[in-house]
């Protein structure tokens, strides 16, 4: 384990609440602990995970800060693998600043954001792919990223990727006594392990890459835009969808003048959905504005809800946004079906003959059922049900897999092109390099400090 400095950082949310902790941990987290907190027992003295009762008081002035409970876990059994103490004292911004204060004045140092989760890391607690999945369980949006994200804080990536390594390492071996002794003529024979494993290996990396978009869109969510023109329905697709009155509704062509954004979530799959301003052509300077950040909107979209209103005649203006949505996934709802028709479904397939056409009427709250159905059938194929532990999420860990892929390749290319074996472990070894830098067996400290950089105070 490595010796380390003492830190100490409020890991509550900042705000009044019924509690709020300080997290101590390092080789003098007990004895700074001892030095603030009067109890009947010492906390040198106690026993590995116990809870103690007493009071905070400022050893300056003497005065009594607040009445506490402190939780102690001693070295190895603790988060960081170090002693930790923990700080439970009445929540609040003033109490909980306090006693932070009293911490760091007994000889603790504020702690960097996400540093208790990088020395986890350091001292071999966890690897990185799962201190990298801690912020992911932290940022999770719904029950499915939040299931993702655990899977992936209690190892599972890292420990398909260590056995990887391993393979990948077992097959270095055979390939490098194949070269010590060439007295043995088993060339053929490694060749042939070769092309065997490092297909199987790659065929396994590819497994884990065709869940990587799915991992990605439960991990980040699906940036959704609706568009269309003013007064078509869009902000009330908005408020059916977040069940809120997040848009204002009017009868009033123009009336959201900029894009709203919204988090919500569809069948488990997390959706960034933003309501636009209504496109048109209009003088009004400020909606102006809205309209071009709307077709800005339109154009980084993961997905495209293109509204129309089946009570108006199709315009000019439908159907330049119906071409401006080709080669985005896109549903074009018609709205408003409980007024005389105008549009029909076939005029609109019409035009566009690989949409999918969703009638609907938000109003009445006819067609939001087939809407979400169709939203889960178009990214997750049916569903996400059982699969979570299969997906690979994080942008890095994609990168380095496409990596790996393509080394394993260029090896097996080589060996069935007759390449000496020494150069083809050359390959296999950056192979398994490269698998490495997932679970953090050889990253820099500049890597490091980007990654725990993303992480909250005190975790």
């Amino acid at each position: 384990m490595i010796e380390f400095d003492t830190i100490a950082a409020i890991a509550t949310a900042l705000g009044e609440g019924s509690v709020g902790i300080i997290r101590v941990s390092g080789s003098d987290s007990v004895h700074i602990a001892d030095s603030i907190f009067k109890s009947k027992k010492r906390l040198r003295e106690a026993e590995t995970h116990t809870l103690h009762y007493g009071h905070i008081v400022d050893p300056d002035s003497g005065d009594v800060v607040d009445e506490v409970l402190v939780a102690l876990m001693r070295s190895p059994r603790s988060y960081t693998k170090e002693d930790i103490v923990e700080i439970h004292c009445h929540g609040g911004i003033v109490v909980v600043q306090r006693v932070l204060q009293i911490v760091l004045a007994s000889g603790a140092r504020l702690a960097e954001p996400g540093e208790f989760t990088k020395r986890a890391f350091l001292n071999g607690r966890i690897d990185l792919s799962q201190a990298e999945a801690v912020i992911d369980l932290i940022r999770s949006k719904t029950d499915s990223s939040m299931k993702l994200a655990l899977k992936q804080v209690e190892g599972y990536l890292g420990s398909r990727i260590r056995q990887l390594r391993q393979k990948l390492i077992e097959l270095l071996a055979h390939i490098e006594v194949t070269i010590d002794y060439p007295e043995h003529d088993v060339e053929d024979v490694a060749v042939r392990n070769i092309l065997k494993q490092g297909t199987e290996a790659i065929k396994e990396i590819q497994g884990m890459l065709e869940g990587a978009r799915t991992g990605r869109i439960l991990r980040e969510g699906i940036r959704t835009v609706i568009i269309g023109k003013p007064n078509v329905g869009k902000s009330s697709l908005l408020n059916a969808l977040s069940k809120t009155d997040r848009a204002i509704v009017t009868d009033i062509p123009g009336t959201t003048r900029d894009i709203l954004e919204e988090q919500i979530s569809i069948r488990g799959i997390p959706l960034q959905i933003v309501d636009t301003a209504g496109i048109r052509e209009t003088e009004d300077v400020v909606e102006r504005i809205g309209v071009e950040r709307s077709r800005n909107a339109l154009e980084e979209a993961d997905l495209v809800l293109f509204m129309l209103d089946a009570s108006r005649e199709l315009a000019d203006t439908d159907r330049e946004l119906l071409r401006q949505t080709k080669g985005k996934p896109t549903l074009i709802l018609l709205n408003k079906l409980d007024l005389p028709r105008k549009i029909l479904t076939h005029t609109i397939t019409e035009l566009a003959p690989d949409a999918l056409v969703i009638e609907m009427s938000v109003k009445k709250g006819q067609g939001i059922e087939r809407l979400e159905q169709e939203v889960e059938r178009l990214f997750l194929s049916g569903g996400i049900e059982g699969k979570e532990a299969a997906y690979v999420s994080n942008a890095r860990h994609i990168a380095l897999l496409e990596k790996c892929k393509r080394q394993l390749e260029e090896a097996v290319h080589s060996a069935e092109s007759g390449m000496t074996l020494d150069l083809v472990a050359v390959e296999i070894r950056d192979a398994w390099e490269t698998l490495g830098e997932v679970i953090g067996e050889a990253v820099g400290e500049d890597l490091l400090d980007q990654i725990f950089s993303q992480f909250c105070l005190g975790k």
